[in-house]
């Protein structure tokens, strides 16, 4: 059973879809063991509680120091004990020490088909503006392992989503989410938590049933 620790800062919206797909079933061999935000007010608490997942925030606001935040963020995630920590639209930069920990074990959902709209400063509505002021005719969406840069981890699972006319960012955002985001990072995390995902020298490989899962 793959102990799964999601991280989220607004809505939740990709908290639901992981939430949901556990429920009935398209998610196998996982739990969700907690959900932590880096806002007290933030939805994704509220939908955690509703179906009884343990849930809790932690701010880099309320520490003096980002080393502090740091070392506190580590020990409240090391007690939760995951086999896969999610970033489902969370805006806080992970701890080096707990990239290195949890080597290829963190795993983020980028809105838009990586290399393309990504790194600093591209996140929620940004990309989705950028890519309409672009012209691009298709967008989508990407879920990646975590390393040390923005964005730049081993990809995993993408989907394309056309870009229609008359797009706004709000109207091109939900279409990727509903199209792309919420269902590739359930899948994504379906294929992990039945060892159908390997890491090597910077890319990942999806194992089919026929091929031998790795040792």
């Amino acid at each position: 059973m793959l102990n799964v620790v999601v991280l989220v800062s607004g809505g939740g919206t990709n908290l639901q879809a992981i939430i949901d797909a556990v429920e009935n079933g398209t998610i196998t061999n996982t739990k969700i063991a907690g959900v932590i935000s880096n806002n007290k007010n933030a939805y994704a608490l509220e939908r955690a509680k509703k179906h009884g997942i343990a849930n809790c925030c932690i701010s880099p606001k309320d520490y003096a120091n980002r080393a502090t935040f740091n070392q506190k963020f580590l020990e409240k995630m090391d007690a939760l004990n995951p086999d896969l920590i999610v970033l489902a639209g969370f805006l806080v930069v992970i701890p080096p020490e707990m990239i290195e920990k949890y080597r290829n074990r963190i795993i983020n959902i980028h809105p838009s088909l990586i290399p393309s709209f990504c790194g600093t400063g591209y996140y929620g509505l940004k990309v989705h503006e950028a890519a309409l002021a672009r012209g691009v005719k298709v967008v989508g969406a990407t879920v990646h392992f975590v390393d040390e840069g923005t964005d730049t981890g081993p990809i995993i699972l993408q989907k394309a989503v056309e870009v229609e006319e008359g797009d706004t960012p709000e109207v091109l955002q939900r279409r990727v989410m509903e199209q792309a985001e919420w269902k590739i990072l359930p899948k994504a995390i379906d294929l992990i938590a039945n060892g159908k995902v390997k890491v090597e020298d910077g890319r990942t490989h999806i194992i089919s049933a026929g091929s031998q899962s790795p040792s």
